[in-house]
């Protein structure tokens, strides 16, 4: 049982308890929090406090904790692609990262060794199988489905995997905890941030983690779709597709990051319609529904967390898949994720380029 401390994860535990599994519980110390030069007190789900809450609940549930020190292939994995695809003039998906390369690989290893028969997460999410295969299904609860961090789950994840939360709602989680006699648990709130930038400002965590980061990713030029130069910015990797907000120029109308050419250290802007497009390209597939697809496949596609699926398209292109989208949709970003839907079922999910 994956357990950050959170009440999801705790209630989860809690429920699995009832259903008469037995439990081996895990929690991951991935990142050391240090904020601005000093030691602060750490938040989030893997911080030290986090760590020891979800070790109290398992004793106090009655079953053993394995504290696992990741921090190693965590930095190794996750950091440096997050460092990395922002110096290349992408925005990366560091939870997707996570949750497969790190969350589920360990948790396996772990399960191996403890002679466990499954893992248990408290995600959003349901599993269901058909035609042989394994694939996810969103959380009944619209507004908490996690579904869209966790595409890259492979076949054998999916088989051992359990998602006690899924049929649940966040509400109805609040109350488990509470009728389990968690009160303050059942008040506990939640973080949105990046485990391992708890304040959010992922420019200062690059300048932080990158060497010699200011001279080799300084000062440049904004310029408009036609090559004109507008100003100077701060440094390419400083700004992400569809941003508006923080560019620090007054153009006299809103402007918004159309792309980065980081060949030139160039930021172009442009006006809200010309984010807008109504085809996209992705790669590095994992399918999970199917085992590929054939050309016109209709899906939702969506392209952010917080954004709308849109009806779409599939095609076969190279080693690619061309995504047609039926009405325009902005902010196409490379290196964010793209999950394709059908009803509630995951057809399946890749990296936007």
């Amino acid at each position: 049982m994956a357990m950050s401390g959170g009440i999801d994860s705790s209630v989860a535990a809690m429920l699995l308890l009832e259903q008469g599994y037995e439990l081996v519980g895990v929690t991951y110390r991935t990142f050391d929090q240090i904020s601005k030069g000093c030691m602060e007190k750490e938040k989030g789900c893997c911080s030290v406090d986090a760590i020891f809450e979800a070790k109290r609940l398992a004793t106090e549930l009655g079953f053993g904790h394995t504290i696992l020190d990741i921090r190693k292939e965590f930095h190794n994995s996750v950091i440096v692609d997050f460092i990395d695809e922002y110096l290349n003039g992408r925005t990366p998906n560091p939870c997707v990262v996570c949750n497969s390369d790190i969350k589920w690989g360990k948790l396996i290893e772990i399960a191996d060794e403890q002679g466990c028969d499954y893992i248990a997460t408290g995600h959003y999410a349901r599993i269901a199988q058909a035609n042989g295969r394994y694939f996810l299904q969103k959380g009944r609860d619209e507004h908490k489905d996690q579904t869209y961090f966790l595409w890259k789950l492979s076949q054998e994840n999916l088989a051992r995997t359990l998602f006690p939360l899924g049929e649940l709602t966040k509400s109805e989680v609040r109350q488990a905890a509470l009728d389990h006699g968690f009160e303050k648990l059942s008040k506990k709130g939640e973080s949105q941030e990046i485990c391992f930038i708890p304040d959010n400002d992922y420019r200062a965590f690059l300048a932080e983690h990158v060497d010699g980061y200011a001279e080799k990713y300084g000062e440049g030029e904004f310029v408009d779709a036609q090559g004109k130069v507008l100003g100077k910015h701060k440094g390419f990797p400083n700004y992400t597709i569809g941003q508006r907000k923080g560019l620090g120029i007054a153009l006299g109308e809103p402007m918004y990051v159309l792309r980065l050419d980081v060949e030139n250290n160039r930021v172009v802007l442009g006006r809200k319609e010309e984010l807008q497009t109504q085809m996209c390209y992705a790669k590095a597939m994992n399918w999970m529904k199917v085992e590929d697809f054939t050309d016109g496949m209709e899906v939702m596609a969506k392209i952010r967390y917080k954004s709308k699926p849109g009806k779409a398209t599939l095609y076969h292109e190279d080693e690619r898949v061309r995504i047609v989208f039926h009405e325009p949709i902005d902010s196409v970003t490379p290196g964010q994720s793209v999950v394709l839907y059908q009803g509630e079922d995951v057809v399946g999910g890749g990296v936007l380029c």
